[in-house]
C-alpha cells in the first residue's frame, strides 16, 4: 500500500489496486482519505475540513519543482488573507515526496498544507488525468503564466511525478459535499486566488 496517501474507511484491497472512481461531480460527497504532509502523517481530509467553519478547496497540481506550480503556490500564499476571510481554507496536493519537501520548506513557510502524493494514488482514484502530449499541456494562458513565473525569478527544480499531469480543483463543505468541481484542460487551468476566494464563500 502506498505509505503517504491512503483511503480512509475503504478496504485495503481497493487501495492496493488503485481502483479509480468515476470523475467527481458537484453535489456528490468527496471520499475521505488519509494523507501525509511534509511535517505530519495520518491526518484525514474529514478532520482537516472540520477545522474551519467554511469550505475547503483542494487543488491538485504537479510537483513542487515545477516552475508553474511554484508560481501558483506563491500566488495563493500571497493572497491567503482574502481566502481566510471567507472562514474557509485551501489544501494543495503535489506529486512530491514529503521527505524531500521537508528539506525545502519549514513549518509555517506556507499558510496552507501541502498533501504529498508521490505515488499519484489520489490522482488515479479521482481520475485526474495527464495531458495526451506536452503541446496539449501548455495552452496560451499557461504559457503566459510561465512567462510571469520566470520574470519573477522562479526556476525549475527536481523533476517528480508525471510531467504531463493536468490539475484539478475541488471545493467542498465541512461535511465534504462538493460545491465546485473543475478538471483542468491545461497545466495552468486552475482558479485565480481571487476566483477561489469567491468559491470559498
Amino acid at each position: 500500500m502506498p505509505k503517504h496517501v491512503k483511503a480512509a474507511h475503504v478496504p485495503e484491497r481497493i487501495v492496493k489496486g488503485c481502483v479509480s472512481m468515476s470523475k467527481l461531480t458537484v453535489g456528490a460527497k468527496m471520499p475521505d482519505f488519509s494523507f501525509a504532509t511534509p511535517f505530519e502523517s495520518e491526518r484525514t481530509l474529514a478532520q482537516t475540513a472540520s477545522r474551519v467553519g467554511g469550505k475547503t478547496a483542494l487543488l491538485f497540481l504537479r510537483y513542487y519543482g515545477c516552475t508553474l506550480c511554484q508560481y501558483d503556490i506563491h500566488q495563493f500564499a500571497q493572497a491567503h488573507a482574502s481566502l481566510a476571510a471567507s472562514d474557509g481554507q485551501m489544501l494543495v496536493v503535489l506529486q512530491s515526496d514529503p521527505a524531500r519537501l521537508a528539506g525545502q520548506l519549514k513549518p509555517g513557510d506556507l499558510p496552507f498544507d501541502i498533501i504529498c502524493d508521490p505515488e499519484q494514488t489520489l490522482y488515479q482514484r479521482f481520475e485526474i488525468e495527464p495531458a495526451p502530449s506536452m503541446e496539449k499541456l501548455g495552452d496560451v494562458y499557461t504559457m503566459e503564466k510561465i512567462k510571469k513565473a520566470t520574470v519573477e525569478g522562479f526556476a525549475h527544480g527536481t523533476y517528480e511525478g508525471n510531467e504531463l499531469q493536468l490539475p484539478a480543483t475541488f471545493v467542498m463543505s465541512p461535511g465534504l459535499t462538493l460545491t465546485y468541481v473543475h478538471y483542468g484542460v491545461s497545466a495552468g487551468d486552475i482558479p485565480t486566488p481571487q476566483a477561489l476566494s469567491k468559491l470559498l464563500k
